[in-house]
């Protein structure tokens, strides 16, 4: 059985990595190595002054309303930053030090943001191994194995803990599971963009809180967190419900094509989300390296040599290629 290297990439998309492990493939890289839609949005017109002028607060006041409107929630209870990692890092920081309880295996941001804040951390893998906490972390649907919690259940954690952090990262493609509709006192959720809108590059995210605490979130970037450019762009994407609806189901079936790849290569999936999926196999290590000496780049993890999550081809050539690599 092959060893996965003893330092793995902290993210995907690493490829000046994968290149230094495997060269450049003669036919470029296919990465398959992050949970990010592979059709993105398309962008559109980008106003020249978006560019070169400094928004203005009309701008972001448009964004935070359709940031709201998507979400089901109020203006008021909408930040708007530069990524959800960046938020996530921003949040630990509005809090003295606290006991804090990531429900784990997950995003490893969570654990490392409060951990630099100062809070005492504490892995757990279910919430109910969480007696004691002060804060509860919790991603939902989760990454990378996509255990997902009902929205009730969710809401019923805030009777327990005085703080609940939930990360939707990946809840535009389970709509149903969202509590961002039903924000309280207590309830703090992160929401990525780019993932679903397939633009990571543009850097937004959002913290759907209580108006002080988005106040205190504010109060860390100064008058612009985010740039003009992603400011249009992310009130254009979060208004077209039509695309959204469009695109839960093309991600759909790309999962189940997906699926029926990795099926008939003896790799069954073992979690995930309509965006990535998660294999669980005794040579992972072996496959990884095959694949990434083809050009085919997934995720592997260091804490579990048994799992590798693939990300969605996108489009039939990349998907006939990933067939064939595992063939």
């Amino acid at each position: 059985m092959n060893d996965l290297p003893l330092s793995l990439p902290q993210h995907g998309g690493d490829l000046v990595a994968a290149e230094a492990r495997w060269g450049k493939p003669a036919q470029g890289w296919l990465d398959l190595s992050t949970g990010i839609n592979p059709w993105p949005y398309a962008v559109g017109h980008v106003p020249a002054e978006s560019w070169h002028r400094l928004p203005g607060l009309a701008e972001q006041d448009g964004l935070r309303r359709a940031a709201a409107e998507s979400y089901g929630c109020m203006a008021e209870n909408v930040f708007a930053g530069p990524g959800s990692s960046s938020l996530i890092t921003a949040l630990a920081r509005c809090f003295s030090p606290r006991k804090v309880a990531v429900v784990s295996p997950t995003y490893g941001e969570h654990a490392l943001a409060w951990k630099a804040a100062g809070h005492a951390v504490a892995e757990v893998g279910v919430p109910a191994d969480a007696a004691g906490a002060e804060v509860l972390v919790l991603v939902n649907p989760n990454n990378p194995d996509g255990r997902s919690h009902d929205p009730e259940r969710v809401l019923a954690l805030c009777e327990s803990f005085p703080l609940v952090v939930v990360d939707e990262a990946f809840g535009e493609v389970a709509p149903k599971l969202s509590v961002s509709a039903h924000l309280r006192p207590g309830l703090v959720v992160l929401r990525s963009f780019g993932k679903f809108y397939g633009l990571a590059g543009l850097r937004l995210g959002f913290c759907l809180a209580q108006p002080d605490l988005v106040a205190q979130m504010a109060a860390q970037w100064g008058p612009w967190p985010v740039s003009g450019p992603a400011l249009v762009v992310g009130r254009a994407a979060l208004a077209d419900r039509v695309w959204a609806e469009a695109t839960r189901a093309h991600l759909a079936n790309a999962a189940q094509r997906l699926d029926t790849v990795l099926t008939t290569a003896g790799l069954h999936a073992v979690g995930g989300t309509d965006l990535f999926r998660l294999v669980e196999h005794p040579d992972a290590a072996g496959v990884y390296d095959r694949l990434g000496r083809a050009g085919i780049l997934v995720r592997a993890f260091a804490q579990r040599p048994d799992w590798l999550r693939f990300g969605l081809p996108g489009g039939e050539a990349a998907l006939h290629r990933l067939r064939d690599a595992l063939s």
